[in-house]
């Protein structure tokens, strides 16, 4: 919605997509909060949005909910600029989470944080995708470029070639959830599909720079 497909038809729950909705959450690369806000009152702002039946009082409650979810239960009255990046991104995600939408967009959500943030913000985010079993699991279409970021966190992955960006493979990920981390990439199953990714992504990029098929 944020930009007109250049062909074909976008849908949700059979209904063509016309620019932005209620219906979507979105958390960007960089961390988009406003810098004159606290981080409470930003993730408000994204409540406000969506839920115009709450209160004032009701909206930076459930904020402090959410920031309580993603360990920032400290820092609501903290602005942007007084946060690190880490920092900033668990924000966005409580925001995006607070709004409540059906769907998900997450564009390489991780892609500026260092790797051992990259790591904690990953587990935070299965954490709270699961959740206790309770309540529906929500859709979530996330973009990376890390092959391993995307066998965590994915059940279907979706390998894209550039220049013209066209779907090469759609793959199940067959991996049973909860999945730990450490546990899952020492075993065979997984080293064998991540050599499969890894195939279909660099011989992507010796199509494109004229060069040989890898052989991994």
């Amino acid at each position: 919605g944020l930009y007109k497909q250049a062909d074909g038809e976008i849908t949700i729950s059979g209904k063509p997509l016309e620019g932005t909705g209620k219906e979507r959450g979105v958390v960007f690369q960089h961390y988009s909060l406003f810098p004159w806000m606290t981080t409470r009152k930003n993730i408000a702002f994204g409540i406000a949005q969506v839920r115009k039946d709450l209160t004032k009082k009701q909206r930076l409650e459930l904020a402090d909910t959410f920031l309580e979810k993603v360990g920032l239960g400290e820092f609501g009255n903290k602005y942007p600029s007084q946060l690190s990046g880490g920092m900033q991104q668990r924000a966005a995600i409580a925001r995006a989470l607070a709004m409540d939408t059906e769907i998900l967009l997450m564009d390489e959500p991780f892609s500026a944080i260092d790797a051992k943030n990259r790591i904690v913000l990953q587990e935070l985010l299965l954490k709270l995708w699961e959740g206790d079993g309770k309540e529906p699991r929500k859709s979530v279409v996330f973009v990376t470029h890390d092959i391993d970021e995307a066998i965590l966190l994915s059940d279907k992955i979706v390998v894209l070639t550039a220049h013209p960006g066209t779907v090469a493979e759609i793959i199940p990920v067959p991996f049973e959830r909860p999945r730990d981390r450490k546990t899952l990439v020492q075993t065979p199953e997984y080293a064998e599909f991540r050599s499969h990714l890894l195939h279909l992504f660099y011989n992507d990029i010796a199509e494109r720079i004229g060069g040989e098929e890898v052989v991994l």
